[in-house]
């Protein structure tokens, strides 16, 4: 029987290449994932090690604490004077302190180098040699004056900067000019990343960073022969700062390798996500395959039955036939699994980001993965069918008088999917009701029972939904329109098969395109009709907080109307930390649309506060109630409040107050951001005005409204369409399915074909009623599709709308109408190859075909 199904593959090599492609895109989709993971993993995890080097202790500092009161308790940071006892202890051989943030360079054109994100600032800290070893030095040395920084080698070339000429930097203040004193390699994270490092020294990093005579960071060097644990156990009693760690290189090496493989674990795990639905749309395929090859063979099974095969040897032969097919498939797919990483790591790099260097990772487990899977799902897709197949009696199957479904079976199986869909359908409704995570949590357990429920009603739903289409199919096609809608609902459960992954991909396009652009919308008219600025200032990538002088130079500029910073603070009632927006009292009106709903804005330069309508409410809060509280360096002091103002989340704290209060009492105030107006109003020359206001400081970016608008649309369309991009390879499968029923259906079909060929229905009205059938299937899958996603995505966007008070489902019919005719595309593609075979067919013989 394992002979028979061997010949059974190689006899029908056409009609499994469309199952044995569906099966290796699903496994590439895996190793590939897989292999990247794991390759990215190791490089990194090396990377890391490599970066602990000579670092027998590493000692960090968190920074200050606060105590029970909220008051500032500790140092900011490793003293020097801890450093000298460190240093002075017998096994050490030298010791480096470090600080960083974050610091820009500009390029010719004044433009940022690098990611905002990744763009970093630290210290050349040299040790005995006078070298520092984390750097490896190309051309000049390290800075050794206030007014010398050096560079990494690749902002360097990209800034065209050489040895000896002026750098501008930014940091969060004004910029300044160094000399270049330096290009060095470097095995830092940021610069890997795609960012840029510059090296100051070690003073001037300190009174931008942290404070003078304080590291955040100390490296410690042993002598030869002294143990790191040895050395760890004499340090820690000279830290006693509670706020400060201290641990080996090698130990923290490997929490920094546990945090890559938790990192690469989320990312693997969307990455694995995308590829089990690309595998669970390929078992529709491979299901709709076997089902057709046993019917379009059951003489011939038949006929094995009665030389002597029982049920189960024919049953098996058949799995034989998955069996030898997914190990193909796994194999096929492994191999381009391993070129995906490749492809994958190479797009990486033309994006910028300089992924670390090392050999690809092909672990004994994703080679054992990938053979499991892609037999393991073939093998279950087949199972029904070859089920099916031992139970055809023998007689009847040589007579020809088997059914492919009885009245039973149908009936059956609407119940068991009616259940299942209002079981899905009543969780979705259940988590509409609860809102918040727990509520989408529901709704997504909801959409699974949801799909798997139409699924099994597919069939159900096929013939009046295609019925209703057929008389305008007869209008406009005439009798090619008739006779696809006739075929398409011929055998329902071969169409709902092929119609259900086509379903099952466009719902979950369709759920994340309506949530995408209903978000972009809300945010959008949050910019538009809350914001009246001309433009918004802060720092590239959202790195950091504004220096005070940013606010303080613009307000004195020529050309400048009105500038109100947006500072981030907090207060304490009681034990109850609140949040606070400081802003200026005089401007805030004119940049910000708030809608006061008592009291007024103006008693903000009075010291009074503005309190959110939501916050007002819980905390039954009204205009002249009174706060006592105390603030970030411990004061206390007592609050009016002096107006209640519509709730402005993004926009504005639930506390709104002068922003000289919370300076007063703010040792480094946190200025999110800055909102400005000009004379004359937004324009390319109030834009320019601006940026030559704050010294076309390339750390700092200037937004008009339509830029912000930009920004978060960018953000969202990226995220869209790099989920449309994971969702493809679904939608791939989904089309093979419909060329592959197509085609065997063609098959099937070929007698039938040669009557119509005898009785006058010429080629062209062949491919005619082949293409249509395949829309027909296409499009109905496409519908439902779309028809499911629209309500999920209502259904999740309703437990948004608390959190967004703006929100409005938005249905984009542009881009539904695209997706409808994408698969009206596909199934007009898909058909090509088997239309083209049909219209091919000599009738005469096509006639005479069992």
């Amino acid at each position: 029987m394992f002979r028979t199904a061997l010949r059974n593959v190689l006899a029908h090599k056409a009609r499994l290449l469309m199952t044995v492609l569906a099966v290796t895109l699903g496994v590439a989709f895996v190793s590939g994932t897989l292999v990247f993971t794991d390759t990215l993993k190791k490089s990194l995890s090396g990377q890391s090690a490599k970066s602990y080097e000579g670092v027998a202790v590493s000692v960090t500092s968190y920074g200050q604490g606060r105590g029970e009161d909220g008051q500032k308790e500790g140092e900011p940071g490793i003293s020097q004077q801890t450093l000298d006892k460190v240093k002075a202890l017998g096994g050490v051989d030298a010791v480096s302190g470090r600080v960083s943030g974050f610091a820009g360079v500009g390029d010719e054109n004044g433009k940022l180098i690098g990611s905002g994100w990744s763009n970093k600032g630290s210290n050349y800290s040299p040790v005995k040699d006078g070298k520092d070893p984390r750097y490896a030095f190309t051309q000049g040395s390290g800075p050794a004056r206030a007014d010398q920084i050096a560079l990494d080698k690749a902002t360097a070339d990209a800034g065209k900067y050489k040895v000896g000429d002026t750098v501008r930097v930014a940091t969060n203040g004004p910029v300044k000019e160094y000399g270049l004193a330096g290009v060095f390699t470097t095995e830092d994270g940021a610069v890997q990343a795609g960012g840029s490092l510059v090296l100051f020294d070690t003073k001037v990093a300190q009174e931008l960073y942290l404070k003078p005579g304080y590291f955040q960071e100390l490296s410690v060097g042993a002598k030869a022969g002294a143990s790191a644990d040895q050395l760890l156990a004499e340090i820690k009693p000279l830290l006693d700062d509670k706020n400060t760690k201290a641990q080996t290189g090698a130990e923290l090496a490997r929490e920094q390798a546990k945090e890559i493989e938790r990192g690469m674990g989320n990312m693997s795990t969307m990455l694995l996500v995308f590829a089990g639905i690309s595998l669970f749309v390929g078992v529709f395929l491979i299901y709709n395959t076997f089902t057709m090859l046993v019917t379009q063979r059951t003489k011939e099974l038949a006929l094995l039955r009665a030389v002597g095969a029982n049920r189960g040897q024919v049953m098996r032969s058949v799995l034989a036939e998955a069996l030898v097919v997914g190990a193909l498939s796994a194999a096929l797919g492994l191999i381009g699994g391993i070129g995906l990483a490749i492809g994958i790591r190479s797009l990486i790099g033309s994006f910028g980001a300089k992924l670390p260097g090392g050999e690809l990772v092909i672990a004994p487990g994703t080679v054992i993965a990938a053979l499991v899977i892609g037999i393991l799902v073939t093998t279950v897709a087949a199972v029904l069918p070859a089920w099916r197949t031992g139970r055809i009696a023998p007689v009847a199957a040589m007579g020809s008088a088997h059914l492919p479904a009885n009245a039973k079976s149908l009936l059956l199986r609407n119940v068991i999917g009616s259940v299942i869909s209002l079981l899905g359908i009543g969780l979705v409704v259940l988590g509409v009701s609860m809102g918040g995570t727990d509520g989408r949590m529901v709704i997504g357990a909801g959409s699974f029972f949801m799909l798997i429920g139409m699924i099994v009603l597919l069939p159900l739903l096929s013939k009046p939904v295609i019925a209703s289409v057929r008389p305008a199919l007869q209008k406009v096609f005439g009798v090619p329109g008739k006779l696809a809608a006739q075929n398409a609902v011929r055998n329902p459960r071969r169409t709902a098969v092929t119609a259900a992954s086509l379903a099952i991909g466009l719902t979950l396009v369709t759920t994340l395109s309506v949530l995408g652009i209903t978000v972009g919308k809300v945010v959008d008219r949050m910019s538009t009709e809350k914001l009246k600025a001309d433009y918004r200032v802060s720092m590239s990538g959202d790195m950091g907080s504004l220096d005070t002088s940013v606010a303080e130079t613009l307000a004195k500029s020529p050309g400048i109307k009105a500038v109100s910073p947006q500072t981030s603070g907090y207060f304490k009632v009681g034990d109850d930390f609140r949040s606070a927006s400081g802003v200026n009292p005089a401007a805030i009106g004119q940049l910000l649309n708030i809608e006061v709903l008592s009291g007024s804005l103006d008693s903000l330069a009075k010291g009074e506060l503005a309190v959110a309508e939501k916050t007002a409410k819980n905390k039954d809060l009204a205009v002249g109630s009174t706060l006592q509280v105390q603030y970030d360096d411990g004061q206390k002091g007592t609050l009016k409040v002096g107006a209640v103002y519509k709730d402005m989340e993004g926009l504005l704290s639930p506390y709104v107050i002068d922003d000289k209060v919370l300076a007063q009492h703010s040792e480094d105030p946190y200025i999110r951001e800055v909102y400005v107006n000009v004379d004359g109003g937004a324009s390319k020359a109030g834009q320019q005005k601006v940026v030559d206001a704050l010294g076309k400081n390339p750390a700092i970016t200037v937004a008009t409204q339509q830029d912000m608008r930009n920004e978060m649309g960018g953000m969202i369309n990226t995220m869209l369409n790099v989920m449309y991009g994971l969702l493809g390879m679904a939608l791939i499968i989904s089309v093979l399915g419909v060329v592959n029923t197509l085609a065997m259906s063609v098959f099937e079909r070929t007698q039938e074909i040669g009557m119509l060929r005898a009785i006058g229905l010429d080629r062209s009205r062949v491919k005619n009623m082949i293409r249509l059938e395949a829309v027909v299937i296409s499009l109905f899958g496409a519908v439902l599709g779309v028809a499911i996603g629209v309500f999920l995505a209502w259904a999740v966007g309703t437990t948004l709308a608390k959190a967004m008070p703006d929100y409005a489902l938005v249905i984009p019919y542009d881009r539904i109408g695209i997706f409808l005719l994408l698969a009206a595309v596909v199934g007009v593609l898909a058909a090509m190859w088997p239309a083209r075979s049909a219209a091919r067919l000599n009738m005469l013989t096509a006639i005479k075909t069992e």
